[in-house]
């Protein structure tokens, strides 16, 4: 099952897993803390946990499958060869570029958002004002990266030290100023299990899971990955047990400096949603509190860009690959960029930057992604184990098939608690999809409108054994 290894692979377990940590770690801790807090009060480290456990399982079925098929693309190619390459794989591949086309937008709307959030601690701004500002940033970006390209690697390991300095400090101050055990007491004797099977621990947990998102950057990376039978699988694994105790540090960190009742109150009257920044003015000043706003901004506008980057080249590999609409092929003629993707990705993020608020975004981001991408990839594996074996399989989760059918049930919970008005947009996208898939298909004369040889001869067997 494994695919050959044809390409020149250059990235070890370390820089596999660093790329890893840099896609989890945006905005993403920085804004959804206040959030869960004031969803959960006492119990918000649980959420934190359940997220972590969450992507953890959810990290085995990426690894069966970025194992076995190491190449650029990740769910793209997955979903294409779980399902069929000449069958029902050319739909499910389609409706995940489809959907991309709306979450990745949604993804770099709530960096924007975020950035707009904590640039009011430097500058007070007002609501419309703060809107223009997000849209804005969308612009900026959309400005950096309309030119060629032709290496990430140095931005990735600066926006990496930032990342590191930044929640370096954050933990660094709680532990020499705070009371940094009260947190975990509080998490003990706040614990109700009722909460936890709630619609209110789910929409915390839809939260914490957005800031964990990235955990699987390494399988769209499959083609460049040193020995990625072995390395695909550590890399998640690492990245998830790491940055999960990186974001429970930060918030025992920050709630024993600032108690998370003051914070859930902040939360309702919808205040201070730059909570990093006032934690550090509490401990250092007002100028040390500057200080980490800029590199919380700095944090914010480089997951931007590396967001914008790498969406922009999904709906173009597919469309070079025949599966999408073939203007998203384009190549700017003298930038050699995917120009097309990266624009109508941008006006998208622009809208959306101007329209929804934060926690809107969020629960759009996880919905667009979790029926077709992580329960559409947990059937798919399913389908391919008894398709194909396990025997040729470079990594085999344990107690298959319990973590596949639990990280299905843990989505779907997850799906519900985005709420119905996200649900209902969620159907929209899908059908939306499926109509125009459908239309490409007779056009094309492709699945299902064609019946492949591969059929015939299966029917034909069937016919002769009955």
């Amino acid at each position: 099952m494994a695919v050959a290894d044809t390409q020149n692979r250059t990235l070890g377990l370390f820089q596999s897993t660093v790329l890893n940590m840099i896609d989890m770690v945006g905005i993403g801790p920085f804004i959804t803390m206040p959030i869960v807090i004031g969803l959960l009060g006492g119990m918000y480290l649980w959420a934190w946990v359940a997220g972590a456990v969450l992507s953890f399982i959810d990290a085995m079925i990426w690894s069966e499958l970025g194992a076995a098929y190491p190449m650029a693309g990740g769910s793209y190619n997955f979903l294409k060869v779980a399902y069929g390459e000449k069958g029902a794989g050319k739909m499910m591949s389609f409706l995940y570029v489809w959907q991309t086309i709306i979450q990745a937008p949604l993804v770099a709307a709530s960096a924007a958002i975020g950035f707009a959030q904590y640039f009011i601690y430097l500058v007070p701004l007002q609501v419309w004002q703060q809107k223009l500002l997000s849209g804005a940033v969308i612009i900026f970006v959309t400005f950096l990266l309309y030119r060629k390209v032709e290496s990430i690697g140095k931005i990735g390991v600066l926006l990496w030290l930032g990342v590191v300095g930044t929640l370096g400090w954050i933990i660094f101050g709680g532990i020499t100023h705070g009371n940094f055990t009260q947190p975990l007491f509080d998490a003990k004797n706040n614990f109700n299990i009722n909460t936890i099977a709630s619609f209110l621990f789910g929409q915390a947990c839809v939260k914490t899971i957005y800031s964990y998102l990235g955990y699987y950057n390494v399988c769209h990376l499959g083609g460049e990955i040193k020995n990625p039978g072995k390395n695909i699988p550590k890399s998640m694994f690492i990245s998830i047990i790491a940055i999960a105790v990186l974001y429970l540090a930060m918030n025992v960190s920050v709630t024993s400096v600032i108690p998370w009742q003051e914070i859930k109150a902040w939360q309702v009257a919808d205040t201070k949603t730059f909570v990093i920044s006032t934690f550090i003015e509490r401990l250092y000043g007002h100028n040390a509190a500057i200080v980490i706003t800029i590199m919380v901004l700095w944090v914010a506008l480089a997951s931007l860009f590396a967001v914008m980057l790498g969406y922009s080249r999904v709906p173009f590999a597919a469309a070079r690959d025949g599966a999408f609409f073939k203007i998203f092929a384009k190549l700017h003629p003298t930038k050699n960029f995917p120009y097309i993707s990266l624009l109508v990705l941008a006006a998208f993020a622009f809208v959306f930057s101007l329209l929804f608020r934060m926690g809107d975004v969020i629960s759009g981001i996880l919905a667009m992604r979790i029926m077709v991408q992580f329960i559409g990839q947990g059937v798919g594996l399913m389908l391919l184990r008894k398709r194909k074996g396990t025997r040729e399989l470079p990594f085999k989760m344990p107690f298959y098939p319990f973590p596949v059918l639990l990280a299905i049930a843990m989505w779907l919970f997850v799906f519900y608690a985005t709420g119905t008005v996200v649900i209902i947009s969620f159907a929209v996208v899908l059908c939306s999809g499926l109509v125009v898939y459908f239309v490409k298909a007779k056009m094309k004369n492709e699945w299902p409108f064609v019946i492949t040889n591969d059929y015939l001869e299966d029917n034909i067997k069937n016919i002769g054994s009955g």
